[in-house]
């Protein structure tokens, strides 16, 4: 028995409510191990009786809505059954508070790999096996993109009316709230914010064929079989309802450009043998049907998105409240991201 403080986790009581509730063969939690990657929640695994758990609890210090964005992800998981989107099975829920100081669920742990944890030597000497990996990941989108969430019974999971036309204001209010901390040199060093806000404003898409997000859709949160095949998409806490191409514009300003890594890449290695961002808007238009005449505005999205996003932890970093070596790596590839965001304009 692993002691409660060793995880920040009362494991007893987990323990004692997942045999109550039949998710266990017999008392016991062998094998626990934290898992890296898990930023937003305590991720862990187990095992008993001969099949292996994840089980994800809000951090030790949770945000005010951890327990609402995990109630939200197992609803989601829950919605992809019977799809054709990889994803983990969830087996419990507990919902009861006192138990463990917050919501807690178990889903089947799945073998496989995260190649930003540990790219397994035959993968890392096997371009086919990257450029698999590649498309694999288009599959998943595509996948998720076919799922009808009225269908689904998630027709209240996020507000699609006017999500488009919101996204410029939601995240320029979010760089704009960075000015609480007073150590933060502002926004002039990331370049032109405001003339990429303003052409997003200015260049909505007129139209959008709704569907899941994911929210967060990038290597990192993919699990692959040893062959390059995507075993599952996890880390759904970011899901809603919107334009499925906000995955895919996500995805590609991450992707390398034959081999080559900016600041904002997936970091990986080795990068060369991947899929090109080409071939992968390619295979998303054939098998998804989707239009991709606005592809740019979403990629143009993304890097604002994702830039202001990291410029958060940059500015809490100059007020002392994130380590300093991070703030400015974060720092350098919001600057890279808006830069990229430019060149696309220029390019459109």
């Amino acid at each position: 028995m692993h002691a409660a403080s060793e995880y920040s986790l009362d494991l007893p009581a987990i323990e004692h409510w997942l045999l109550a509730n039949g998710v266990l063969a017999r008392p016991g939690l062998d094998d626990v191990r934290q898992l890296a990657g898990g930023t937003q929640n305590i991720v862990m695994r187990f095992s008993n009786g001969g099949r292996d758990y994840v089980l994800r609890h809000p951090p030790a210090k949770p945000r005010p809505n951890s327990n609402r964005l995990l109630e939200r992800e197992v609803r989601l998981l829950r919605a992809l059954g019977g799809s054709d989107v990889p994803h983990p099975a969830v087996v419990a829920v507990c919902t009861d508070l006192s138990v463990a100081s917050g919501l807690f669920y178990v889903m089947e742990a799945l073998d496989g790999f995260n190649p930003t944890v540990v790219m397994p030597e035959h993968v890392a000497a096997s371009a086919p096996v990257r450029h698999r990996m590649g498309l694999e990941m288009i599959d998943g989108l595509v996948a998720l993109s076919k799922v009808d969430p009225i269908a689904k019974g998630l027709e209240d999971f996020g507000k699609l009316d006017g999500f488009l036309e919101r996204q410029v204001g939601r995240w320029a209010g979010e760089l704009q709230s960075y000015a609480r901390f007073t150590g933060w040199e502002g926004p002039d060093a990331l370049g032109d914010v405001a003339g990429v806000g303003q052409w997003l404003a200015e260049n909505v898409p007129p139209d959008m064929q709704p569907g899941i997000i994911h929210g967060d859709y990038h290597i990192g949160n993919c699990i692959f079989a040893e062959d390059g095949r995507l075993n599952a998409i996890v880390d759904w806490e970011m899901a809603t309802l919107g334009d499925p191409l906000v995955d895919l514009g996500r995805l590609l300003v991450s992707w390398p450009m034959e081999g080559q890594a900016k600041p904002q890449t997936m970091r990986v290695a080795p990068l060369d043998g991947f899929a090109t961002p080409a071939e992968m808007i390619a295979r998303y238009a054939e098998r998804s049907g989707r239009s991709l005449a606005h592809l740019p505005w979403f990629e143009v999205l993304a890097c604002y998105k994702l830039g202001l996003i990291l410029e958060g932890t940059h500015a809490r970093a100059q007020t002392g409240l994130a380590e300093m070596e991070t703030g400015k790596r974060l720092h350098r590839s919001a600057v890279s991201l808006l830069q990229e965001a430019r060149s696309i304009i220029a390019r459109a």
